[in-house]
């Protein structure tokens, strides 16, 4: 697994996101209420300029993790409705599966790693990403019997160790830059680090409970959920020098129906930067919303989401998925190809403008679209 990338190309590259906000199996679905909020949900006019919804239904894709709270938050505060959309929330368990679901027209949006976002547009899905989700947000954690007595430690306690973690995502490619910075490499052996592949995230956390396994990848809530049964963070990303402010989920959807349907899109966009705006303002309820997904303690919700660890922002961010993309490609994760063709801005663009023109003086939205015109 040698790889052909220098820490200077990724420092370059991971840190151009930068962002300046406060804050990555088909089951149940649907797992709560619309919330309080009504709206006239059986016309097909949003707010959003009164424009026709050319499709007013929607299943959104998510994975277990609070990175995807503005999902939760727009579903149960109303603003899908309000914007006169029937949205389903749908839990998977990958990124595969996530992509499957668009592909098979299942799913009409799907949040996504930015790391298999890219690596499937590179390999010929039609698949376009059009916001963000989430920044940030991922660690390892070892069992505690490997720091013990050690008052401080970095990735390179992960020498010697099998680590489980999965394959085409963030948490993976993190680790490999950051080994290769440190000139570790991967593999078996006591200078070096064993990675080893689960088909999810869920799978990876559960296999630390074996003896063969002693460390573990961590997207949110996974890292604070290991804390709290006593494991050990080896790193959370945003405070790596080489992965701060890098982007995590995107917004994903098929290319051809963003075309079919741009002002329904522009609709459910409308209602994320809503549920993003309430985030930054409500924070005790915002934790309520989520919990009513990710079942954890709501203190461990409330790490995840205002600890500093990870922002979750819909703005699609492009030139950090585009600087992360050269990295994943120097890497070795994936065969380069142009990303402009995949990736769609104006439904950002075009909702928040229309946002601002309801509301000028709102502080949020501002930012938002400082953010947006430095960053596109």
């Amino acid at each position: 697994m040698n790889k052909k990338i220098t820490a200077v190309v990724l420092a370059a590259a991971l840190t151009l996101s930068v962002t300046a906000f406060a804050g990555c199996n088909d089951k149940n679905s649907d797992t709560s209420s619309e919330g309080s909020k009504t709206a006239a949900s059986d016309t097909k006019s949003s707010d959003s300029g009164k424009q026709e919804l050319e499709k007013t239904t929607f299943n959104l894709g998510h994975l277990n993790s609070t990175a995807h709270l503005l999902g939760f938050v727009a579903k149960e505060e109303g603003y899908f409705k309000e914007e006169g959309l029937d949205v389903t929330l749908t839990l998977f368990s990958s990124a595969a599966e996530l992509s499957t679901g668009l592909e098979s027209d299942k799913l009409d949006v799907a949040f996504i790693g930015s790391v298999p976002s890219i690596t499937f547009q590179s390999k010929g899905h039609d698949l376009t990403i059009f916001g963000g989700a989430m920044t940030n947000g991922h660690g390892y954690v070892i069992k505690p019997q490997f720091v013990e007595g050690l008052d401080k430690w970095d990735v390179s306690i992960l020498k010697g160790r099998n680590v489980a973690s999965v394959k085409n995502s963030v948490q993976d490619a993190e680790l490999q830059i950051l080994l290769k910075d440190k000139g570790i490499e991967i593999g078996e052996g006591k200078d070096k680090v064993n990675i080893v592949y689960f088909d999810s995230q869920k799978d990876a956390y559960n296999a630390l409970q074996n003896d063969t396994i002693d460390a573990v990848s961590a997207y949110s809530p996974y890292t604070s959920l290991a804390e709290s049964q006593g494991y050990k963070v080896v790193y959370r990303c945003s405070e790596e020098p080489l992965l701060k402010n890098q982007p995590c989920c995107r917004q994903v959807a098929s290319t051809a129906a963003l075309s079919k349907y741009p002002n329904s899109y522009k609709a459910f966009e409308r209602a994320l930067i809503k549920a993003y705006k309430f985030t930054q303002e409500n924070q005790e309820q915002t934790i309520k919303d989520v919990k009513k997904y990710i079942d954890i303690e709501e203190n461990l919700i409330k790490t995840e989401i205002y600890g500093g660890y990870g922002t979750s922002v819909p703005d699609p961010d492009k030139q950090g998925t585009v600087a992360l993309k050269k990295s994943i490609v120097e890497l070795g994760y994936t065969d380069d190809y142009d990303i402009d063709k995949l990736y769609n801005t104006d439904i950002y663009k075009n909702a928040l403008e229309s946002l601002i023109s309801e509301a000028p003086d709102d502080k949020v939205y501002a930012e938002l679209k400082t953010h947006f015109d430095k960053y596109e």
